[in-house]
């Protein structure tokens, strides 16, 4: 091994130890649980793939797989498509530029238990102020975390706000690095705005969007604070996506091996997820 390569490891070290101890550790242990029948205080008895029949006959179950495809659809394109957009914006030297990016990044940066405590205020049947607003424009009001007909989609709303500054940081990086001799030559050749935006900006941004789409897929599927602080899943099961089914059922209901069976198969929509967004992504390019 070369000097270059021993320092390198050297620092790389303290992230591996932690990946293993937090990261890779705990997620084959999770593998491992997923063929037991475990309540935690006993000790685990191997079952083989029992735990993964009884997941797929649990309606819960089926339900929750909904909704988390539903909140993804709900999510995930917004958070793409509004980031490149607050992204394109701010990359054309506007007045006030820096504060409107600290303003769209600023939910980024907040706990997600405290965004949900305060959009479960500004989301109040009495006195939140959305309805509030909606009465005052003469609007009926919207019970949008108590009707079974609102609540995910006012989930994904509060989702998006809190993720698209992150996204918007990653596109604006993504055009900082676009050597402006490319759009010169295609206003020379007649190109316009619209024209530049389709055929150089997109494509020359194919690398970002699938980092961002990747990591959005992550990021949404995996999201359990807000939810739970939000609507724990409720009203009756109209938020319950996978993790919140995972987390009641291992720790709630003290099942742990069928929880962590739950978490199996998140870590393979995952995989499966982000394998076709990178097949996709590749072909496009």
């Amino acid at each position: 091994m070369r000097k270059q390569e021993k320092v390198a490891l050297f620092f790389l070290l303290p992230y591996l130890i932690v990946f293993i101890m937090f990261r890779l550790g705990p997620s084959i242990a999770g593998i491992l649980v997923s063929f037991t029948k475990w309540d935690i205080i006993g000790n685990p008895q191997f079952i083989g793939f029992k735990n993964f029949w009884y997941l797929f006959q649990d309606q819960n179950f089926h339900i929750a797989l909904k909704n988390t495809f539903l909140f993804l659809l709900l999510t995930a394109p917004p958070l793409v498509l509004f980031s490149l957009l607050f992204a394109v914006l701010l990359n054309q030297g506007m007045k006030g530029k820096n504060l409107v990016r600290t303003i769209v990044f600023s939910p980024y940066v907040i706990m997600p238990a405290v965004i949900g405590i305060i959009w479960n205020w500004l989301y109040d049947n009495n006195f939140g102020i959305i309805n509030y607003y909606l009465r005052f424009i003469g609007l009926r009001p919207i019970e949008w975390l108590t009707s079974e007909n609102w609540a995910l989609f006012a989930v994904s709303i509060v989702t998006v706000w809190s993720l698209v500054g992150y996204n918007m940081i990653l596109y604006l990086a993504g055009l900082q690095g676009i050597d402006n001799g490319l759009y010169e030559a295609a206003r020379i050749d007649g190109a316009n705005g619209f024209q530049m935006f389709i055929k150089l900006t997109v494509p020359m941004l194919a690398p970002v969007t699938s980092m961002i789409v990747t990591l959005t897929l992550i990021n949404t599927v995996q999201i359990f604070d807000q939810i739970y602080v939000m609507t724990s899943g409720g009203p009756g099961t109209a938020t319950l996506t996978l993790v919140q089914y995972m987390y009641g059922q291992a720790f709630q209901n003290f099942t742990l091996g069928y929880g962590s069976s739950i978490g199996f198969v998140i870590l393979l929509i995952l995989t499966g997820l982000v394998l076709f967004q990178s097949k996709v992504i590749k072909a496009e390019s």
